[in-house]
């Protein structure tokens, strides 16, 4: 095991290098936040994927966005439980679970009990919207994660 007192320092500024990439994923990142899925959803999704990927970047980001969309700091603290928690919706807790499940595709390649719950919940166009929001945000975890992103440091 690596130990290091510090943070790891940025490999590389990926939208300097690539802004036609970045534009790429922005453009599915664009369709996501116009779909019609409730905004305060998305950003519990953002959060819970960036959690369980790595990414202190976006797990920042996302949180601090969810406040601001109105979320509430018990809730927002509960994400990595939901599934102990009393604090989520049945749709939450259908929409989180196909959100991890998608992120750890290959570990279960997304089991037909999860796509028989979240069927319940979500449907046609709303579940390839769901997916595409799960896609979105494992694209800009990766990207976070492999060029070590740096969080900002609030003074």
């Amino acid at each position: 095991m690596h130990l290091e007192e510090d943070a790891p320092p940025q490999r590389l500024d990926y939208a300097a290098a690539a802004p036609d990439a970045v534009r790429a994923i922005a453009g599915v990142q664009a369709y996501v936040n116009h779909c019609g899925l409730d905004h305060g959803l998305l950003e519990l999704i953002k959060l819970r994927c960036s959690q369980i990927n790595g990414c202190a970047f976006c797990v920042d980001m996302h949180a601090r966005d969810a406040k601001t969309a109105g979320e509430t700091d018990k809730r927002l603290a509960a994400v990595a439980v939901w599934r102990e928690s009393p604090l989520f919706t049945r749709t939450e807790r259908a929409a989180l679970a196909w959100a991890e499940a998608v992120t750890l595709v290959s570990v279960d390649h997304v089991p037909d009990e999860v796509h028989a719950w979240v069927s319940k919940y979500f449907s046609g166009k709303a579940l390839v919207d769901l997916t595409m929001a799960v896609i979105a945000i494992n694209c800009w975890n990766r990207l976070a994660i492999t060029f070590r992103t740096p969080t900002p440091v609030d003074k």
